[in-house]
Formats: structure tokens, C-alpha cells, sequence
């Protein structure tokens, strides 16, 4: 397939002829001959349609398969109903970009607008954008949207999934900020020393996560307490999941409100493509970065959408951008829509419900089966449990038996992670083989 061409040689000429051309040596003669190939790409022999599928068929094989996943960590898995699948793979709904003169395509701009509505549903924020790469960037562009010429420091709890805070940190290096890792107390954000911290510090914005990295339910109000009392933003980085059953960022009087969407119909996918949300208080809006699409009418009166509040560099003078962000994750988007859309609030609930049932089930059955729980306090669906021996044996005995176990976070400690997916089953038999390997 290496050497396939759609078009017969003649039809080449004629076209080479038909724009003043008679060989392509002509057409290409104004590149100089010194950077020309002078012979063909040492590229192997193109192979057949049958050749490639056995090919891939051959890589496909060397994946590996579990029968139960008990690992979460920031990407995780659930059930995708099959007519989320069925609506987004229609042709006219496979783009990843929304196009230039945008208001052309009322559809996709629709469609984005009604995820900015759910977002802001989910979340209880007055705004949402159109969505950004993924949860570890929705996270870096909320403490950038926080600066300003006097505030330059961004207080990142401890408790925040490592990826994330990673993210932040390469943001703030390129920008000239400062990142201040507010330490943990028994698992969970210290906020007294956060206040300590911050005080008189140029404080921008303190970042918490709910539930943070080790699955704790942080007190998310005494965290915005904090950040507002030293004139800080307030960033809340949550599992849309459980927004069902938790205080939402706004309830708890957040300023911005991020998060990976991942669980809300995406598939793993061997890490992506997933999708960042972003939503914020009306005051904050003008510094939202990327796309958002807004509701207008046109000239007849009819309803109508368009591009708006383009606060990216692509479209003002760069030195008052408050991004670089210049594209949205429009398929995802459409994705996390559909899917929201399809399991209703009912479905929504009912699976976090699942998720804090199942997490709790199987942290009970492993604390009986010799893991004891490292952290005291109330979980969502992850928690972490401290091994005797080695926590990556465990896995390994574990995945010898079909399980992908939870993730190795120290040399004693796993964090694991139960789901709607996760069936009552397959939990007695992990627990059952823990019992044995730890005995």
C-alpha cells in the first residue's frame, strides 16, 4: 500500500498539463536539486490489504485482556451504553475540531453548546468552554486564568494526582509563576498550613481535588475559605461522577471548576483521546481560555449560535491572552453529551451510587483478606491499602489470574479503585486471592 496512488498515470499528466506543467521535475523545478531525494525511501515493500490486517491482528494479540479492573488513578472504567457509540460514529458527527467560519456549522455548534450546558449542570458554574485536551490541562489553565501582574504563586495541594500537578508545573515554567505544594496531613490537604502558607505568599489560587488522588473527600469548603481569605481563587478539580452524590464546586463557593471527563462515556483507549471540562462564576468568565459558543438569534429571529469570548491568541494581541489553547476536543464533547444524555440524571446517580457501594464492599472484604486501609476518612470509589510484602507481587499474582489489580503508589501501598463494572463475583474473588497470597 506504500506505493498506492489513486489515479492513473495519464490523468497525472493531464493534470500537470491543465496547470502549465509537463513532468513534475518541472512543477517541483524551483526546489534546488540538493535537497532532492536522488533515489527512493529505503521504506520496506508496501503490503497487501490481507497482508496488513494479519499484521495488525498480530500487535492487537500482544494486549492484554483483564477479566475485572480494579485501577482508577484518573482514568476509569465504566459502562458506555452502545447508542452513545451508535450516534458518534455517524459520518457527520466524526470531526475533532470545530471548523473556521464556525457559525456556517450550526450543528457542531450546537452540540458544543448543549456539553457547556451540562458541564455547567454538572457542576453548578455559571459558564463552561467547549472543553480543552484533558484533565491535567483543564487543571494548568485554571491556575493560569487566576494570575495576575501581583499575583503570581499557585498553591497545589499534595493530595492532587501527581499527572495533574506535573502539568501545572511545566505551565508555570514557561509563564514565570511559582508552584507551592501544600503538604498532606492523614491523607488529606492540610489546611492550616495552607492558610499559613499562603498568607502574605502572592497567593493566585489554591488547587484541591475532589475526591483527591487518594480517594479522601476533602472538606472543599475550608479549602475555598482558605484561598479566599488570602485573596486567592479557589480551583476544585473533581470526578464528574461524583458530583451526583457530593457538594458541587459551587455550592462549596468555588471560583473554578475542572475535571477529567473521561468516565462520561469514553472508553481507556490506551490513555486517550479523553477531554478536559472547565466552568467558572460569571466573574471569572472573561478569563475562561479556549472556546466557548454562546446562544444569539439571527436576522429572522430564529435561535442561532456562535463563536464568543475567544479570549485565546489566535484572536486578540498575544500579550493580553490569557491562553495559548487554540482548539477543543469537539468529538469528546459530543461523546460526554450523548452519554449524559442517555443515562438521564437517574443513570448518573445510580452509577455514582454503584461506584461508593462496590469501593466500600471491596475495601472491607481486602481489610478481612489482611490489607489494612492507610488512610482514615470518608471515600468515593478509590482507597488505599497497605500491603506486608510487596505491592507490585501482589499485582502480579493478581494479573496471573485475570485481575488487573489496584496501582502501586510506594513500595507497601496500592490504590484501588471499584466501579459499576466491577461485579460482586469478581470482588469475592479478589479478595479471596489477596487472602491466599497474603497468608
Amino acid at each position: 500500500m506504500g506505493s498506492y496512488v489513486p489515479n492513473r498515470k495519464s490523468e497525472q499528466e493531464a493534470m500537470l498539463k491543465e496547470i502549465g506543467y509537463q513532468s513534475f521535475d518541472d512543477m517541483f523545478s524551483v526546489i534546488p536539486d540538493s535537497v532532492k531525494l536522488k533515489a527512493p525511501l529505503n521504506l520496506p515493500k508496501g503490503k497487501s490489504e490481507l497482508e496488513t490486517a494479519n499484521c495488525i491482528k498480530a500487535m492487537a494479540a500482544k494486549n492484554k485482556s483483564y477479566r475485572g479492573i480494579f485501577r482508577g488513578a484518573g482514568a476509569y472504567n465504566h459502562y458506555i451504553p452502545s447508542i452513545v457509540r451508535q450516534i458518534t460514529s455517524k459520518e457527520e458527527f466524526v470531526t475533532a475540531y470545530t471548523p473556521y467560519q464556525a457559525e456556517i456549522s450550526q450543528g457542531i455548534l450546537q452540540s458544543i453548546f448543549e456539553y457547556q450546558t451540562l458541564i455547567c449542570q454538572l457542576t453548578g458554574m455559571d459558564v463552561s468552554n467547549a472543553s480543552v485536551y484533558d484533565g491535567a490541562t483543564a487543571a494548568a489553565e485554571a491556575c493560569a486564568m487566576c494570575k495576575d501582574r501581583k499575583r503570581k504563586t499557585f498553591f497545589v495541594s499534595e493530595t492532587v494526582d501527581p499527572k495533574i500537578t506535573a502539568v501545572i508545573k511545566t505551565y508555570s515554567f514557561g509563564s514565570g509563576c511559582e508552584v507551592v505544594m501544600v503538604p498532606a496531613k492523614e491523607g488529606k490537604t492540610d489546611l492550616a498550613k495552607a492558610k499559613e502558607m499562603m498568607a502574605d505568599a502572592g497567593a493566585a489560587s489554591l488547587l484541591v481535588q475532589q475526591p483527591n488522588y487518594y480517594g479522601l473527600i476533602e472538606d472543599v469548603r475550608g479549602a475555598v475559605d482558605a484561598a479566599h481569605e488570602a485573596g486567592a481563587k479557589a480551583i476544585v478539580s473533581c470526578n464528574p461522577f461524583s458530583l451526583a452524590v457530593l457538594e458541587t464546586p459551587a455550592e462549596a463557593g468555588a471560583d473554578v471548576a475542572v475535571g477529567e471527563a473521561q468516565p462520561l462515556g469514553l472508553p481507556l483507549a490506551f490513555g486517550g483521546p479523553y477531554i478536559g471540562f472547565m466552568a467558572c462564576t460569571h466573574d471569572m468568565m472573561r478569563k475562561l481560555p479556549g472556546r466557548i459558543v454562546g446562544q444569539t438569534e439571527d436576522d429572522n429571529g430564529n435561535r442561532a449560535f456562535v463563536l464568543t469570548l475567544q479570549a485565546r491568541e489566535q484572536h486578540i494581541r498575544r500579550e493580553k491572552a490569557s491562553s495559548n489553547i487554540c482548539s477543543n476536543e469537539a468529538l469528546c464533547a459530543m461523546t460526554v453529551s450523548v452519554y449524559l444524555g442517555a443515562m438521564g440524571e437517574k443513570g448518573v446517580t445510580e452509577v455514582a451510587k454503584q461506584c461508593i457501594n462496590k469501593a466500600h464492599y471491596l475495601q472491607k472484604g481486602l481489610a478481612e483478606a489482611g490489607l489494612t486501609k492507610t488512610y482514615e476518612g470518608e471515600f468515593f470509589h478509590e482507597f488505599v491499602t497497605t500491603v506486608k510484602g510487596s505491592a507490585e507481587e501482589l499485582c502480579e499474582k493478581l494479573e496471573e489470574k485475570g485481575y488487573l489489580a489496584g496501582l502501586p503508589i510506594s513500595e507497601h501501598e496500592l490504590l484501588w479503585c471499584a466501579t459499576e463494572m466491577n461485579t460482586k463475583e469478581q470482588m469475592d474473588e479478589v479478595i479471596a486471592l489477596v487472602k491466599e497470597v497474603v497468608a
